[in-house]
């Protein structure tokens, strides 16, 4: 990674293969929405860390509007600029047998360029007990409505709302925003952040991924699931591997005599955002 210019408040910088199309188009965030802007070949906009912030592409380089400073500090972690992401492919990949790599080293060429974000941890928590049983374009509307509602304006954009925020709305403010049957496990996880029950700092720093899931689960509503996605996207914690109707439809298409996910080891969740974006996006 290096940066190459900074221009009419643009960075242009040089990655080892990024994709902002395929990151922001696989489901892992909902604050981010695609662009029209000739200067690029594809632009998103979107909010994340308090900030409001734009991503682009063009002739294989990613474009960041930020100053420098925020993108030392903020933006270069998120993207996971800094990991190896080629080294990564090929370990998922030999980490089959022969019989098997065929169909895996198909899903990582066609997920190259994505990067595991690395989200605020509350956000990701209930983003995703926003999104049980919801498709895109709902959690986004959701999503959206409640940060409107409950976040900060900073300019035409409004942040995340706090736990703090959302705890002091109550459950039937939360329900008012059509979040429907997930209005009680919003709350319950505004409740238990604001008041220390569930400390995220504790979850973060636990020694395994089982211990980490446990203390989510804590929070009603919270299954394997939605602990895994929020382990994965919010702590960094790669060796999850969320499993919903498409990983386990690629499963059973792609691996007849199953996967076992633990031959991936850290890797795991990355070559689940592998699988889930080649079965989802090019062959559902």
């Amino acid at each position: 990674m290096e940066i190459l210019s900074n221009e009419n408040g643009w960075l242009r910088i040089k990655t080892d293969g990024f994709s902002v199309f395929k990151t922001f188009d696989c489901g892992q965030c909902f604050r981010f929405d695609p662009v029209e802007d000739a200067n690029f070949d594809h632009r998103v906009d979107g909010v994340a860390f308090g900030r409001s912030v734009s991503f682009a592409e063009k002739e294989g380089d990613l474009f960041v509007r930020s100053d420098e400073e925020d993108f030392n500090n903020i933006w270069k972690n998120y993207l996971q600029l800094e990991v190896d992401y080629k080294a990564i492919d090929k370990k998922i990949v030999e980490s089959l047998p022969l019989s098997d790599q065929s169909h895996m080293r198909l899903a990582v060429e066609t997920g190259s360029g994505i990067r595991i974000l690395r989200q605020d941890p509350w956000e990701a928590l209930c983003s995703f007990i926003v999104s049980q049983n919801n498709n895109i374009p709902r959690i986004k509307k959701i999503i959206s409505a409640m940060s409107e509602k409950y976040g900060e304006n900073i300019g035409s954009v409004y942040t995340f709302p706090t736990a703090k925020s959302l705890f002091e709305a109550g459950e039937a403010e939360i329900f008012a925003l059509r979040t429907g049957f997930r209005a009680k496990y919003i709350f319950d996880a505004a409740k238990k952040v604001h008041t220390g029950e569930l400390d995220l700092n504790k979850v973060a720093s636990a020694a395994t991924y089982e211990e980490a899931a446990e203390m989510l689960m804590s929070v009603s509503g919270v299954g394997p699931k939605v602990a895994a996605c929020t382990l994965l996207f919010g702590f960094g914690r790669t060796d999850a591997f969320p499993i919903d109707v498409w990983i386990k439809k690629v499963i059973e298409k792609r691996f007849p005599n199953g996967l076992d996910k633990s031959v991936f080891g850290n890797e795991a969740g990355i070559a689940q955002q592998y699988l889930f974006y080649y079965e989802r996006y090019i062959e559902g």
